[in-house]
């Protein structure tokens, strides 16, 4: 299998990448952060890909997503899957959220999405499959996250709304919406790590946010996992679904 992953040099694309080159086939990974995205190369190489391509790539701009989607489509033939999990997170309420800000939430994780939907289809072989990495913040409102939000509810609309058009290629488009995951970007997010992942399991009831039942944040693999099931064949007729891997804090 030719897959296409971007956002592949850290956190849950880095996750999906090296369990994608566990079954052997080529990977095509995609990221801004040239140093990771070498690093995750070397490492699926090793654990077992047959091929890996790397470039780096800003999936906001629709011109590099292509170029960079035509170097796949030429060095390792035709794709028979896309994964995107690029994405970025800057914490921000509605008084502090700049314009710039939002711009570049949308760019990047709705755009991004976009962009790599539109060069996909091109390419991807009928039959196919695509995964999205959403949020569960895309359908559960949270403070202090309001450009993130949007723009995953705009990422996880614009594939379904692809998916319906695809579908009738047999290529089928299916969300992710992970919740609190252990990743840079969720570290970031906590001045105190240790409290933070308290308070993601506990819920915090002064930014509105349930616990998580399963009383553990994920583990990027935990949600690689799921990406892989989405991908195979054993998920050959599940298409347009929106799913959660969040432990149950979006009950």
């Amino acid at each position: 299998m030719i897959v296409i992953v971007t956002g592949a040099a850290s956190g849950i694309g880095r996750a999906i990448a090296l369990r994608l080159a566990e079954e052997g086939g080529a990977l095509a990974l995609f990221d801004n952060d040239r140093e990771g995205l070498e690093m995750v190369a070397k490492q699926a190489a090793e654990t077992g890909a047959s091929r890996v391509l790397t470039r780096p790539v800003d999936v906001a701009s629709a011109d590099g997503v292509e170029v960079a989607f035509a170097a796949a489509e030429r060095d390792l033939g035709t794709p028979d899957a896309l994964v995107c999990a690029a994405g970025i997170l800057a914490p921000g309420g509605l008084a502090e959220t700049t314009e710039e800000d939002w711009n570049r939430h949308l760019s990047v994780n709705a755009g991004g999405v976009f962009h790599c939907l539109q060069a996909g289809a091109r390419r991807l072989r009928d039959r196919g499959a695509v995964v999205v990495v959403s949020s569960n913040a895309a359908r559960v409102p949270r403070t202090g996250m309001i450009a993130y939000t949007a723009s995953k509810a705009a990422a996880s609309a614009v594939t379904r709304a692809a998916g319906l058009e695809l579908a009738a290629r047999g290529i089928r488009c299916n969300v992710i919406e992970p919740g609190s995951t252990d990743t840079p970007m969720q570290r970031d997010l906590w001045p105190d790590a240790e409290a933070g992942r308290i308070a993601a399991v506990h819920g915090d009831p002064g930014s509105y946010r349930l616990g998580i039942p399963l009383g553990r944040i994920a583990d990027p693999a935990d949600v690689a996992e799921v990406a892989c099931f989405l991908l195979s064949d054993a998920a050959r007729h599940v298409t347009l679904q929106q799913l959660y891997v969040d432990g149950g804090a979006s009950l």
